[in-house]
């Protein structure tokens, strides 16, 4: 974005419109999640709006997959003499804290409010905490 200088010579700058941290985690997100998120909306479109199996599981297993089998990949390459630190801590924290809240949310729902059914105000409220 451009922005009028305050003194007095008239000239531009350039200044970020985006918070670099939010835009990639934002970005990794979509682009991780995207697939997943498509096989849902036509899982639940070919059975007419009715519960499927496939698009909860799908969604489950790639969470479970990135959560678990990458961190343990990731940890596995580093080699024993190696330290690494984590270099944006905020980016982490963020990321560590949200995925707990989404987990916790989707077993309160599933499991908590009424078993084995979605009702509408829950499907909104996670639709609304999505881009959260």
């Amino acid at each position: 974005i451009r922005k009028k200088l305050t003194s007095g010579n008239g000239g531009f700058r350039t200044v970020p419109l985006w918070n670099k941290t939010v835009a990639t985690l934002t970005l990794m997100a979509l682009g991780s999640s995207a697939p997943e998120i498509i096989l849902a909306i036509i899982d639940i479109i070919k059975k007419r709006f009715y519960f499927g199996t496939l698009g909860p599981a799908c969604i489950v297993g790639s969470a479970s997959f990135n959560l678990l089998v990458i961190i343990a990949a990731c940890i596995c390459v580093i080699p024993s003499d190696e330290v690494r630190v984590i270099a944006n801590l905020p980016a982490f924290y963020i990321t560590a804290v949200f995925s707990m809240v989404a987990y916790l949310w989707m077993a309160f729902v599933i499991l908590g409010t009424s078993p084995d059914v979605i009702d509408l105000w829950e499907a909104l409220v996670t639709l609304v905490l999505f881009p959260v």
